[in-house]
Parts: structure tokens; sequence; C-alpha cells
């Protein structure tokens, strides 16, 4: 499959948000940490496999860091204006709704015991935490230049890779299809990796 025929198969939406340039990814970008179309990192592959040139993808990763960013201070806003304890009643009676379970809210609070920086900064490269990390971080009214530096970085330490990972299929010359297939059959396989590792860990804390 070329990368015509492929990004001929991107869902309606993301081409809507692309047909605004760098400013339709920079929405996208925050629209992604509210409301997760996809798994990020399928996102950021899709987006850099419909990126013509390097410097459209510089660019495309400065957008698309800044839109995460911007979405993520927008959960830390939430959790400051709310405050600990409504935020957590909230979270218990509705968090069902965005896949946001009270157990797993406690567990990003409970995170930020150590390190606030680096608990941000890792946060950021682990699925589903760096969707929610910022709405505890807020609660706890952390220090905001420090939370919005660890997640710029974070940010930029997850996306940066991916699309240029999307952008690398394009250019190949190979079949996308079945590349970008084993590329996310290893990047999965990565995924539950760290998952089942700090499952484990934080079942030796806790015996």
């Amino acid at each position: 499959m070329t990368a015509q025929e492929l990004a001929a198969e991107v869902p309606s939406t993301i081409t809507s948000f692309m047909s605004f340039g760098l400013a339709g990814i920079f929405c996208l970008a925050i629209a992604e940490k509210f409301v997760p179309l996809f798994p990020s990192y399928i996102l950021l592959m899709l987006l850099g496999l419909m990126l013509p040139d390097s410097l459209t993808l510089a660019l495309s990763v400065a957008a698309v860091t800044a839109g995460s960013v911007v979405g993520g201070f927008g959960w830390y806003a939430v959790g400051w204006l709310f405050g600990p304890q409504r935020v957590r009643r909230t979270v218990a009676r509705y968090g069902g709704c965005v896949l946001l379970r009270l157990a797993f809210y406690d567990s990003l609070t409970d995170a930020y015991r150590r390190n606030h920086f680096w608990v941000t900064l890792s946060g950021q490269v682990i699925p589903a935490v760096r969707i929610y990390l910022a709405l505890p971080a807020g609660a706890l009214r952390l220090d905001p230049w420090t939370f919005l530096a660890a997640t710029a970085l974070g940010c930029l330490m997850w996306n940066g890779p991916f699309l240029c990972l999307g952008y690398a299929l394009r250019h190949s010359g190979g079949d996308i299809a079945r590349i970008g297939f084993w590329a996310l059959m290893v990047i999965i396989a990565i995924e539950v990796a760290v998952l089942t590792v700090v499952h484990r860990r934080k079942r030796a804390v806790r015996s």
C-alpha cells in the first residue's frame, strides 16, 4: 500500500483538522487530550504519514507538542479550580464517562508523593497516564511552571519519535501498511511490558 492509498483511508476527523494546516494540528493535539480518538501513537503516526517534507515535520512536532501542553494545562486548570476533594468526588461519580476510574485517579495522586518534576515528565510517555496526570497535579496545586516545563519536555519526547516514524514510513518506499503494522506490534508489546513492570512494582510495594 502506498502513502497516497493509506492517506485516503485516514478518518475524516483527522483530515478535517489537517486541512487547516499547523493550526489544525495544534487543535487536534488539544482535542486528543480531552477526547482520545485513537491511541496517541497511532494518531501521531497517521499525522506523520501525511507530512510532505522535513520542514513541515519539524513545524508539526512543535505544533503537536504545543497543543499537548495546552491540553494538559486545561486538565491542570480544572483540578486547580475545583480542588482535591471536589475533583475526587467528581471522578468517583462521573469518571467512568471518560474512562477515568477512581482507583486510577488515586494512583496518579499517590505518584505525586515523589518528585513532582520527574513524575510529570515520565507520565507523559505512559499511555493513559499522560492524559489524566495533569488533573491531580492541578488539584494538588503543584507549581505551574514546574508542571509546564516537565509536560513540555515529556510531550516532545513522546510526540517527536512517533511523528518521525510516520514520516519515515511515508518515504521508506516499502509496503507502508505492513511495516506500520509490525511497528505498532512492537510499540504495543513495549507498552504491555512497561505496564506489567509498573503493576508488579506496585504489588511489591503494597506487600
